[in-house]
């Protein structure tokens, strides 16, 4: 069937033909809603929603823009409504100052926290352009919930996606003015708290053997509790974060006494995978109760040269979950050799 065949069918009730017009943008509208929503799981939710919108009003639908143009529109309002309702995620630097000495904190449940993006998990992958993969990097996306939820619409539509302000216009029932007035006002922003280099610049500059080498000796001195080693790795202006936790850390000093307090003094098993196109790590603390190492962490790493200068810890089985990795290893799982 050619496309327009598939259109034709499914305007008049075909479900199979619906589904083959839809299905080619399914990941690039997940990538869409993440980088709105800040959520895997409200990405899923807004992709759903899209799509029951898109079935229900597909008989209607009269080709005067793209199916492509078309689907994100229905999306784009789906997280507008999605944020207005729920406001911007954060991450731990968005609600206070850095702590100066390891702080034994309780999750912060009145947050609604930015998660990570696994990536290479089916319709969960993010476009494997380059231009794809830097969009969707957490500092990037961390930024992008500042904005209030037209100005993001706005920038991630036309400098991400594509697509021209007469079309954002009709998207948000707008004025093309209107439209380049929230880029301006986006752009600034966004150019204030994104580092200029992308991650995939430093890492493309690394090459992969190097960038596994450093990945590989991270997971390595955390599960030796060889305090040195990790230490050797960090920029002097290292952050460590954890959300759901509110405390984060600053500088060597602050991330070591931390690093000895907390994550040293535990036992660990690692497996390596990739969130919001950024190296990470899956950490497995060892329970007694269950006799096994179970999924505790997903470290998403920010490098700068061949240093970590930023360690996102994201807390939490659900985020091990979305990559795609068991619950958790058994008790001889052997230290994790380097990816």
């Amino acid at each position: 069937m050619t496309t327009e065949d598939a259109v034709s069918r499914g305007r008049a009730g075909d479900d199979a033909a619906f589904v083959e017009v839809v299905d080619p943008w399914r990941r690039e509208l997940h990538a869409h809603c993440y980088r709105m929503l800040g959520s895997v799981d409200e990405a899923d939710d807004a992709v759903q929603e899209t799509l029951v919108r898109a079935w229900q009003a597909f008989a209607g639908f009269e080709q005067r823009s793209s199916v492509r143009t078309w689907l994100h529109r229905i999306a784009t309002r789906v997280c507008l409504t999605a944020i207005e309702r729920r406001g911007r995620r954060a991450l731990p630097m968005d609600l206070g100052p850095s702590s100066e000495r390891s702080v034994l904190g309780e999750p912060t449940t009145d947050v609604a926290w930015l998660g990570p993006y696994p990536h290479g998990t089916g319709d969960r992958r993010p476009d494997d352009r380059v231009e794809g993969r830097e969009s969707i990097e957490l500092a990037f996306v961390a930024a992008l919930q500042h904005l209030p939820g037209n100005q993001r619409a706005a920038l991630v539509l036309f400098d991400v996606l594509g697509f021209s302000a007469a079309e954002i216009a009709d998207t948000m029932a707008t004025t093309r003015a209107s439209v380049n007035s929230a880029l301006q006002r986006a752009r600034a922003l966004v150019r204030e708290k994104v580092p200029e280099q992308a991650q995939q610049k430093t890492l493309r500059a690394l090459g992969d053997a190097r960038l596994n080498e450093i990945v590989g000796r991270y997971a390595t001195a955390l599960e030796r509790g060889d305090a040195d080693g990790l230490v050797a790795l960090l920029t002097r202006d290292v952050t460590w974060s954890m959300p759901p936790l509110r405390h984060w850390y600053a500088g060597l000093e602050a991330v070591t006494h931390f690093l000895l307090d907390q994550p040293l003094t535990f036992a660990w098993r690692h497996r390596f995978t990739t969130a919001n196109a950024q190296p990470a790590v899956v950490g497995y603390r060892w329970s007694a109760d269950d006799e096994a190492f179970v999924a505790f962490v997903v470290d998403v790493l920010t490098l700068r040269g061949d240093r970590i200068a930023g360690v996102t810890a994201f807390l939490g089985p659900e985020h091990v979950a979305h990559c795609a990795m068991p619950p958790e290893l058994p008790r001889d799982e052997p230290m994790n050799p380097r990816p």
